[in-house]
């Protein structure tokens, strides 16, 4: 199995964090986590799908993947071959019309968002790469294609810095207090450029920080405490969600 890692250009940093090309020659099925930001997927070779109560949902070659409040489960082909593109928070509404909040929890084709030549454009010169550089070109050259001049909204790049700095455990009313803003219209603006709710967006962000914490050598309680949950019911069903598994259970397979 491969999933190596690879960074953006110059032009590209401030809207992408990272790129994978990820191959695997088994079939497998696995669980996906929810992360803070959007995923688009270029398979340039095998299958991937989704699978929901037994049901196998086949998905397109190129597809996106929105934020999430639980987790999902993909399964692929065997030998299959995905160039994935990870953004960051703010980075999928300088690429696309559609505000990031209408793929909340949903997995959807790359043409339901940019133009389907383009999309095939990419998938028939994928189909050719022979190098994963030559890979990673092909998909940037596209992502630069669909750059759009607009403003970044320095007011929601500070709210998910907060988010950040307090590991999800900041009050909405607290965050709406410090950026001098009502909720109303923070909502609004937090949940077009980010794709969610600021409350859902920290407890991702929580929910990813107990993830790190849990291959440390804290106990449950201790964990649970310090990331400022009610009660330990509080924080097994939060990780229940997220996971579909309970924290100890969890912890018992790192």
């Amino acid at each position: 199995m491969k999933f190596d890692k690879y960074f953006p250009t110059e032009q590209l940093k401030p809207y992408i964090k990272y790129f994978v090309v990820s191959e695997n020659a088994m079939e497998n099925e696995y669980k996906v986590f929810p992360s803070s930001g959007l995923v688009i997927g270029f398979q340039y070779k095998g299958q991937l799908a989704t699978v929901k109560e037994n049901t196998i949902s086949k998905l397109t070659s190129a597809g996106i993947t929105g934020i999430s409040d639980s987790y999902k489960i993909f399964k692929n082909s065997n030998d299959i071959g995905t160039v994935l593109v990870f953004f960051t928070e703010i980075g999928f509404t300088h690429f696309a019309s559609h505000p990031a909040n209408e793929l909340f929890n949903l997995s959807l084709s790359l043409d339901d968002i940019f133009k389907k030549n383009s999309i095939i454009e990419v998938e028939e010169k994928l189909a050719f790469a022979k190098t994963d550089k030559l890979r990673i070109k092909i998909v940037e050259q596209f992502l630069v294609s669909q750059l759009k001049d607009i403003q970044t909204d320095k007011l929601i790049i500070e709210a998910v810095k907060l988010i950040y700095q307090s590991n999800g455990t900041i009050r909405i009313k607290e965050l709406n207090e410090k950026l001098f803003i009502s909720q109303s219209p923070f909502e609004k603006r937090f949940r077009k450029v980010v794709g969610t709710t600021a409350k859902k967006f920290a407890s991702i962000v929580r929910f990813n920080t107990v993830l790190d914490n849990l291959s440390k050598t804290k106990t449950l309680t201790e964990i649970c405490y310090e990331n400022n949950f009610f009660d330990q019911a509080h924080f097994i069903k939060d990780f229940k969600q997220f996971t579909g598994d309970t924290p100890e259970n969890f912890k018992r397979f790192l």
